[in-house]
């Protein structure tokens, strides 16, 4: 009989996550087996393409992949595509798969990403409903773009904003329906949303906004449009649907891990059981800086988390504690956001800079402090937004919305942390 002593790390889930964990895992020195299950077909590949260049035919498909294909081997490192993992079972330190394979495991990492919320209303499950989270959602959108005239967007968040933007590069008259009274406005607040929708209408998109959806149309099995609350109709050759995301729980929460809007984990990004992690999306993380647990659904979030896992699996003691980061690009608005302000809470928003001209930085300020910046067309700042977020300094209104001053002496010199 044949003992091994070689460790077996686990990772579930080949996403941006996923990746970067076992990429900083060999940096890191494991020489043990790193296997990496994803249930996709392709390799893995960086998601905001999707909604962004990609999907405007502005890269190429190739550049969105992580790494090239020999890459994994090169590693040592075992790539299993087309792997749905079906259960764990913590006792035995396995993972079931559904081709009937069981992977040991010493320590896991749970990178299982998340899915979009779907649409329970009629006509929900005709032909020409997209959804956007996956390489062949994008290839299947781009084609329903270039066949269609018009396109009808339920959403008016940051997915449905971009490929309202998408759409109308590819020529489609397009309708974004959202019951919000304006876009964006539970993340970026009033003055914010009012200017995403005056950006898109210059595009020439239609906003019904503070509406509700009662069916989506259809004729001989394929969708042709939205018939609202009130009765109006909104024809569409294509629809849209981005109602934001669910987190993907279920093998966390069949295993009896701890659950609270995702997989709770600390600020080590370990789980209730000491021998399982989890990054991304899928993540619930405890942020020391914030004093609170934040589930982030950002591209950020899991190009870093993945390497702090990673070095927590290799029982080195990294805390994740980077100030959230968000970007979006529409039509010839391009933005940063670094900072955190909880959803839904319109605090006071100050401008430096011209809004006019579409070159400024928004700050939005909570008893003095500056809790998150979002720079408009203005580059190579964020660095200074962010640390000036995590100093939790007092600031002066004069100077920070003075574009003369340089950002980094508003925080020059504090300790003070910020509020929780």
């Amino acid at each position: 009989m044949t003992v091994t002593t070689e460790r077996t790390f686990l990772i579930v889930g080949a996403g941006l996550a996923g990746t970067t964990a076992a990429e900083a895992l060999r940096t890191g020195g494991f020489d043990g087996r790193i296997v990496l299950l994803g249930d996709e077909k392709t390799h893995p590949y960086d998601r905001p393409p999707l909604s962004k260049d990609y999907l405007q035919d502005k890269s190429e498909r190739d550049k969105i992949f992580l790494h090239p294909d020999a890459w994994y081997s090169e590693q040592g490192i075992e790539l299993l595509l087309e792997t749905r993992v079906t259960a764990i079972d913590r006792d035995a330190h396995e993972v079931s798969t559904a081709g009937g394979e069981r992977i040991g495991y010493d320590k896991l990492l749970l990178a299982t990403g998340s899915s979009p919320r779907r649409l329970s209303l009629p006509g929900a499950d005709l032909a020409g409903v997209l959804y956007l989270r996956r390489l062949e959602d994008c290839e299947a959108m781009k084609a329903a773009f270039e066949a269609a005239d018009r396109v009808a967007i339920v959403g008016a968040g940051w997915i449905g904003l971009e490929t309202a933007a998408a759409a109308r590069a590819a020529g489609c008259a397009v309708t974004v329906v959202d019951v919000a009274e304006l876009p964006l406005v539970k993340v970026l607040g009033t003055q914010l949303g009012e200017i995403y929708a005056a950006l898109h209408r210059r595009h020439g998109v239609e906003l019904r906004l503070g509406a509700k959806i009662a069916e989506i149309t259809g004729k001989d099995g394929a969708a042709t449009g939205l018939r609202l609350a009130d009765g109006r109709l909104v024809e569409a050759d294509a629809v849209v649907v981005a109602v934001g995301i669910t987190p993907n729980t279920q093998l966390a929460e069949a295993a009896g891990l701890a659950i609270d809007n995702g997989v709770l984990v600390d600020e080590h990004l370990v789980t209730s059981d000491p021998d399982v992690f989890a990054a991304g999306d899928v993540a619930n993380a405890h942020y020391p800086w914030l004093g609170t647990h934040l589930r982030l659904e950002h591209w950020s979030a899991a190009l870093n988390q993945g390497p702090v896992a990673a070095a927590n699996m290799l029982g080195q003691s990294a805390a994740y504690d980077e100030v959230p980061y968000f970007f979006s690009d529409q039509y010839d608005m391009g933005m940063e956001y670094s900072g955190y302000v909880a959803p839904g809470h319109d605090d006071e928003v100050v401008f430096r800079g011209e809004v006019e001209t579409g070159e400024y930085v928004a700050f939005w300020l909570g008893d003095g402090r500056v809790l998150a910046g979002m720079n408009v067309n203005i580059w190579d700042v964020t660095g200074s937004i962010a640390a000036l977020v995590r100093s939790g300094a007092v600031v002066d209104r004069a100077r920070l919305l003075d574009p003369a001053v340089d950002l980094d002496d508003l925080y020059a010199g504090t300790t003070e942390g910020p509020q929780s």
